[in-house]
Parts: structure tokens; C-alpha cells; sequence
């Protein structure tokens, strides 16, 4: 079995659970009893998530506009934010852990793409 195994239609499925997640689950855990903007942040990159999966260009992309390679590019990013999020605001217990974890679930995805599945970035 191949270590790199992630193709863009596996992460094209994953992509709105875990958009609806980051909209969802700060209600529903509670989030920002540490600092409100815990809660907060983690709307906002649903809601963004959603955007780019829905503007990308991949198998359930609506307005393919956004290339692949970018959207990857998008996801790293969002992890880095999410672990240094709590150091900058401040979050603690849960709020920290949230963005943590789920910081280690998307770059254990990106890490995981299958190179040869994903376009080279037009320059």
C-alpha cells in the first residue's frame, strides 16, 4: 500500500464534513470559555472552508476556479494557523485542544496526498 494515498476525490469528500464540523461543533463543545474569539475562529474557517471547496476544482467542486494545488496550499496554511492560534489568543484547556487536533488531522491529510493526483501550481 502506497504511504501517500490521499487523492483529490477522497479529499474533495472530506472536505464538506469537515467544513460543516468547524461551523458546528464550537456550539456544540462549547468553545470559548478560554477566549471567544475560540469559538469564533473556527466559524470563520468553516465558513471559508466551504467557500474554497466549493470554488475549487475537483470532482465536487461547483465553480471550478481555485486549482487543486492551491486549495492544498489553503489547507497547510489553516493548520499552521490553527496551532499557533492558542499561544496568540490565549485559548486553554478544550478551546486549545480543538484547534490542535484538528491542526494535526489536516496536516496528517495534506501530508498524506497522493503527489501525483494533484496539478503543478501555474506560476
Amino acid at each position: 500500500m502506497k504511504l501517500r494515498f490521499v487523492t483529490q476525490d477522497i479529499h474533495a469528500y472530506l472536505d464538506y464534513p469537515v467544513a460543516i464540523a468547524l461551523m458546528v461543533l464550537p456550539f456544540i463543545l462549547g468553545l470559548g470559555s478560554s477566549h471567544p474569539f475560540a469559538l469564533w475562529l473556527s466559524v470563520i474557517t468553516g465558513v471559508a472552508a466551504l467557500v474554497l471547496t466549493l470554488l475549487t476544482d475537483h470532482k465536487l467542486g461547483v465553480i471550478r476556479v481555485i486549482p487543486y494545488s492551491v486549495h492544498l496550499i489553503v489547507d497547510f496554511l489553516v493548520a499552521v494557523t490553527f496551532i499557533i492560534a492558542p499561544f496568540v489568543f490565549g485559548f486553554s484547556g478544550l478551546d486549545a485542544w480543538f484547534y490542535w487536533i484538528n491542526a494535526a488531522a489536516v496536516l496528517t491529510v495534506v501530508s498524506l496526498h497522493d503527489p501525483e493526483t494533484v496539478a503543478a501550481v501555474a506560476v
